[in-house]
């Protein structure tokens, strides 16, 4: 078995706020489709590259393109409006994001409604997607975005797993800790489940 891991070089803000982001994710997804079967891709993205992924199958559903066999998210962005409760309990206590980026959402929006489900995935209907993964910590700006995701796919009947890491900031702990070694374990084997 072999497979390729890529990541999309997409246009950003404030050159090109939304949509390009979303429309060069969505033109790599249908070049990755055209070689590969759709039950056998898995898409991944984390932080900003959660929304991003997650607002991608959005689009990608909603012009009838097939869905990928698996969705992993990890400390996802998935609420541009920042309504979550870890936006204020978790203010300064995330090592890595210790402030809300509402300016820095609002850049990328570009005058659209933040709370777009393009923008905002969270607030989509998400009938239909993939089994989806989903990582955060306790110490996580965005906790509440993944919490509240999970809940969002599980009453669409998306098949999910929420992994809350200890003490974990936003991105994990960006090295060889015995957490960031299981979490590791953890995406294999829902990755791998997709190939069986």
């Amino acid at each position: 078995m072999s497979f390729d891991a890529n990541g999309v070089d997409y246009r950003m803000p404030p050159e090109h706020p939304y949509p390009a982001a979303l429309d060069d994710c969505l033109a790599t997804y249908r070049h990755v489709l055209n070689g590969h079967s759709p039950d056998k891709v898995v898409i991944l993205g984390r932080s900003a590259g959660g929304n991003l992924a997650t607002a991608m199958l959005l689009r990608a559903r909603d012009e009838g393109m097939p869905m990928p066999g698996r969705l992993v998210l990890l400390s996802p962005q998935v609420d541009l409006t920042e309504s979550g409760d870890s936006f204020q309990t978790n203010q300064m206590i995330d090592l890595v994001l210790p402030r809300p980026l509402r300016s820095n959402n609002l850049l990328y929006a570009g005058g659209a409604d933040p709370s777009n489900p393009y923008l905002s995935p969270l607030f989509g209907d998400l009938r239909g997607f993939p089994p989806t993964f989903l990582q955060t910590g306790t110490r996580d700006l965005f906790l509440s975005n993944t919490v509240r995701m999970h809940r969002t796919l599980r009453k669409a009947g998306v098949e999910t797993e929420l992994h809350v890491f200890e003490a974990m900031p936003h991105g994990g702990f960006m090295g060889g800790t015995p957490e960031d070694q299981e979490l590791e374990a953890e995406i294999r084997r829902f990755v791998m489940a997709s190939w069986n």
